[in-house]
């Protein structure tokens, strides 16, 4: 097992307090209340962290252009919790199954980071997975234009969480983008990633 897996599974030994939050008020000082509000909408994405003892790596997509909103953005496989979805896990396990044909019994949890609230009006189960190095992917693509892989360490690393910002209905809002190669990691998945290496991994 290679030590970031090692840090990993620790870093979930314990269930984190229920009182901690993430989310893209963070980098925005003054606009929690804005954010933290009233008729969030619930979702969950999967972290799904190949098991691989000499590279550890992160399943990403490039959602698909046919999508209504996001398109061609880097992100986590996930979507809204279903009423009949028994809870996040199940929920992040369905979407990874129905957007890169990752069987829902393959991911072994290893749990579910705090809470991610999105300016768009979400809050973000993060749950995070083991799976095997080498498995097939078999991408939707009508949800997902591709499946790819990013290196745990390169996501972990500080040094490539980049503080960018863009107006926004009228103010600068920063986040964190962190390119790979070809692919611009920004938005969400960034913060997301950002909060996966502080809370486990700073």
């Amino acid at each position: 097992m290679s030590p970031l897996i090692e840090t990993l599974c620790s870093g979930f030994a314990r269930p984190f307090d229920p009182a901690l939050e993430d989310g893209d008020f963070r980098l925005n000082p003054g606009t929690r209340d804005l954010l933290v509000r009233p008729g969030l909408r619930d979702a969950a994405v999967l972290i799904a962290v190949t098991d691989d003892a000499t590279e550890p790596r992160v399943i990403l997509t490039k959602r698909s252009a046919n999508l209504r909103k996001h398109t061609g953005q880097i992100a986590f496989p996930g979507g809204g919790i279903d009423a009949d979805d028994d809870g996040p896990v199940a929920a992040a396990l369905r979407e990874a199954e129905e957007e890169i044909g990752l069987p829902r019994a393959v991911p072994r949890p290893l749990g579910i980071l705090p809470d991610y609230i999105t300016g768009s009006g979400y809050r973000v189960r993060p749950v995070v997975a083991l799976v095997p190095g080498g498995i097939a992917l078999r991408p939707n693509p009508d949800e997902v234009e591709d499946a790819f892989h990013v290196p745990l360490s390169f996501m972990v690393n500080p040094a490539n969480h980049l503080r960018a910002s863009r107006v926004w209905q009228g103010h600068e809002r920063f986040y964190y983008e962190m390119p790979y190669g070809p692919h611009m990691i920004w938005g969400v998945t960034a913060g997301i990633i950002r909060a996966l290496y502080e809370r486990v991994f700073q």
